[in-house]
């Protein structure tokens, strides 16, 4: 029971020596933890294209890897990138796929960003198939002039891109425009009752394949695709080289000189970093190998320059994934990551504190010792040169004193060596009074 008092009076004297560091330490924590970014959120929204389209399939895969790491991506269809980058704006998404060029570049590369939405980087081509009917070989846009083209519904990119191209070559939008697009597009053509289709789609798409496949329809190789590219930045000149769709049937017969923008993975700016990264990586995982018009490695990356490239973007393509996402699970590198941002500066404060701090706490133990001694010095110093006999009952009582304020001393253990000296000392000066006392 005694040992247990004991310990309980080094804790209270060690508290109320640190009280100081207790209080410096938290105030060190409130400011760290401004700094602090709040943990992610464990659902967030993909909008995407329709439900037969590239962007729709993608994003069930990348739901897939989210998953994983304990991240639920709710994949929303939509009716194309113009939809998509309102739902951004609207916070009805948080993550999107966009088609390059439907946003306007500004004409000041590094005038400010209020768009409120940053670019993850290009994840794949989007080739431009434009895909007729005829006998007669066609290489240029031109040659469409007064025939029936499908160029996508309204609010998708596709339509976008097919009135840009068109307009560059003078065909104004009209009756012969139809908006039609995939699927429907394609039947469309096979029944003839369309002359011409816009699609933009990946070479495996089911759309392309069954046109490059149907009887009686030829896809466009552009002939002056290097003259799109200059009025056009954001597209890029691919070419579909002879035979690599089957090699047994040689098809296509020659190469196949297509344009393409990218498909675009945008988000808002306020997203978590860290489900920035963990998109990151699983559009790696996704688009990352080799393709038709593509090398191994070279999707995602920062192609088309629609909106500012994220920070979180920048360092990954520098760097990779985060040193902690490389090597523990997600939700758990989260943790550490905040935890580190939050007890850095604290142990920057703690470090100097804890090396004064047991000086201070000695001194303050020690304290209680020395202010007795004091009164003992002057008593002492009372008796020497100062001696009155009639004074005698006044020297007793504080000597009492003392010796009794010597015993209610609560010191640590480890300094009640401190106690017994004082009040040997106390019995040093009572004798010194005796003698005193019988002397007169």
């Amino acid at each position: 029971m005694t040992g247990f008092k004991a310990r309980l009076l080094s804790l209270r004297d060690l508290f109320a020596t640190a009280w100081w560091i207790i209080l410096i330490v938290g105030i060190g924590f409130v400011v760290a933890f401004q700094f602090v970014e709040p943990a992610p959120p464990r659902t967030i929204v993909i909008t995407t294209g329709g439900d037969s389209g590239a962007y729709y399939q993608f994003a069930q895969r990348y739901a897939g890897i989210l998953a994983r790491n304990g991240i639920k991506l709710e994949v929303k269809t939509s009716a194309g990138s113009l939809e998509n980058l309102e739902r951004l704006k609207n916070n009805e998404a948080q993550v999107a796929f966009v088609q390059g060029g439907v946003v306007e570049l500004p004409d000041d590369p590094d005038a400010e960003n209020d768009s409120g939405l940053l670019s993850l980087g290009s994840v794949f081509y989007e080739p431009v198939w434009v895909f007729y009917r005829g006998e007669k070989e066609l290489n240029r846009l031109i040659d469409l002039r007064g025939k029936r083209i499908a160029i996508g519904q309204e609010g998708s990119g596709v339509r976008q891109l097919a009135q840009k191209l068109l307009a560059a070559n003078e065909i104004e939008a009209g009756d012969d425009l139809v908006p039609l697009s995939g699927l429907k597009a394609a039947e469309e053509l096979q029944q003839r009752r369309i002359d011409a289709a816009f699609i933009i789609a990946a070479e495996k798409a089911p759309v392309v394949e069954v046109l490059l496949r149907s009887p009686g329809i030829r896809v466009m190789s552009f002939a002056q695709a290097d003259a799109y590219q200059r009025r056009f930045p954001f597209l890029t000149k691919l070419t579909l080289p002879q035979g690599v769709a089957d090699l047994v049937r040689d098809f296509p017969p020659h190469d196949v000189t297509v344009l393409a923008p990218t498909a675009n993975l945008i988000v808002r700016d306020d997203l978590h970093p860290a489900l920035q990264s963990l998109l990151l990586q699983a559009a790696s995982e996704v688009h990352g190998k080799s393709g038709f018009f593509q090398r191994a490695g070279e999707f995602p990356s920062y192609k088309d320059r629609l909106v500012p490239l994220s920070p979180e973007a920048a360092r990954y393509f520098k760097s990779g994934p985060p040193f902690l996402q490389r090597y523990l699970p997600f939700w758990l590198a989260v943790m550490v990551d905040r935890l580190f941002v939050l007890l850095l500066p604290i142990i920057a404060l703690l470090i100097p504190l804890l090396k004064i701090a047991p000086a201070v706490y000695t001194w303050r133990v020690r304290s209680k010792v020395f202010r007795c001694y004091g009164e003992l010095k002057f008593l002492e110093e009372d008796l020497r040169h100062r001696f009155e006999h009639a004074k005698l009952p006044e020297y007793r009582s504080r000597l009492e004193a003392l010796d009794e304020e010597a015993r209610g001393l609560h010191v640590p253990l480890a300094f009640t060596d401190l106690v017994y000296t004082l009040r040997e000392h106390v019995n040093l000066v009572r004798q010194a009074l005796i003698k005193l006392e019988n002397r007169t």
